[in-house]
């Protein structure tokens, strides 16, 4: 992997983290980073399993979507947990 790839996944992980706050709310650059690339991983592994193909036409914006969707997942799913 090299510098322009993790550079990519670094951004993705960023929008998707923020996209994430916007919906369930909170925040800040590390958090929208680290919830972005956990979505990223989460948001994959529940698209493969549920046989999603998703295509919006980019690959980023898809990936984005995607992760953004994972990290809603994780956001939630730790708040259940810290209750």
């Amino acid at each position: 992997m090299d510098a322009t790839a993790i550079l990519i996944w670094i951004v993705i992980g960023v929008v998707a983290g923020w996209l994430a706050s916007v919906v369930v709310g909170g925040g800040g650059l590390v958090r929208y980073l680290i919830t972005g690339l956990i979505g990223a991983f989460v948001g994959g592994f529940l698209f493969r399993i549920a046989g999603i193909d998703m295509n919006l036409g980019n690959p980023y914006v898809t990936e984005v979507v995607v992760a953004a969707i994972g990290a809603i997942v994780v956001v939630l799913i730790a708040r259940l947990l810290a209750r």
